[in-house]
């Protein structure tokens, strides 16, 4: 029998009895419910997760990772409509976006998605493996209360991770799910059970270490598995190292603006609503 993710193009049809290396059975009853981080109290550690306001175009989740730089999905850089890329400019990171306040407010300096990323594209590898972004803030975020979050190693399969979100119908305040479970792993992706909607791409996954939460992923998609609601996650090793290294270029070359998003790719998968079905209207 074929492994699941080794593609995930057979997601959808490989039985529960696969090996417990290639899946994990969902068990939805042990998944933690969304929790609501409508109060200071209860949104306390997670300020550094904000919401990402794309101009008139909707809403993306994002997560400082620096003073200045901000960690989110690629499709969010692109126009669900035309396919082209949202001017920076029009971006506005609020963080720890709650009943109509903010922690902070910035704009976007510089946004770079990575450079194998397909917007629209039709295979896997192009719309997930390389769905994340940078956005670099306009002035970093220095709050005492806004503490950036630290990058982990990605977890294996029957592993347990948390996400903080935000998503249609709860776009006022972020939502953490405790408790949700990686379902699947490749070095490029991740199948999860945590709970997302449109409006949580982006949104950080963490998992925890020595009591810290550490982002391992970001949300790129949900999809359907077996008949249940799966969240996909795109692996951030590489993908990250090669984005801190074009913002580190665009720096270093003064005066050229926003660094260029290039794009290309490679994969068919499990059935996805689109990335750019992923925000509300307007």
């Amino acid at each position: 029998m074929k492994r699941i993710f080794s593609s995930l193009a057979i997601a959808l049809v490989v039985p529960f009895g696969a090996p417990a290396q290639d899946v994990v059975t969902l068990a939805p009853a042990r998944d933690a419910r969304l929790e609501s981080l409508e109060t200071s109290d209860a949104g306390r550690g997670w300020e550094a997760v904000g919401k990402l306001e794309l101009g008139r175009r909707g809403f993306c989740t994002g997560a400082l990772i620096a003073p200045d730089l901000v960690l989110t999905a690629g499709h969010c850089l692109f126009d669900r409509d035309t396919g082209a890329r949202i001017d920076p400019a029009s971006i506005e990171f609020r963080a720890g976006w709650r009943n109509g306040r903010a922690i902070a407010y910035r704009g976007i300096k510089r946004a770079v998605a990575h450079p194998d990323y397909v917007y629209g594209g039709e295979k896997l590898n192009e719309r997930v493996a390389f769905d994340i972004a940078l956005l670099q803030l306009d002035q970093p975020i220095r709050q005492p209360s806004v503490t950036p979050f630290a990058i982990g190693e990605q977890p294996l399969a029957g592993d347990a991770v948390s996400v903080v979100s935000y998503a249609q119908d709860r776009s006022e305040a972020p939502s953490l799910q405790e408790v949700c479970k990686v379902l699947a792993q490749e070095p490029k992706m991740l199948m999860l059970t945590c709970d997302v909607d449109f409006g949580s791409s982006g949104a950080p996954v963490f998992a925890f270490l020595g009591g810290m939460p550490r982002i391992v992923s970001v949300v790129s998609a949900k999809a359907e598995y077996d008949g249940h609601k799966v969240a996909i996650g795109t692996g951030l090793a590489e993908p990250l190292e090669d984005l801190r290294r074009e913002i580190m270029e665009a720096e270093e070359a003064a005066g050229l603006g926003s660094a260029r998003i290039l794009r290309g790719g490679i994969t068919s998968g499990p059935k996805f609503l689109r990335p750019d079905e992923d925000r509300p209207g307007d």
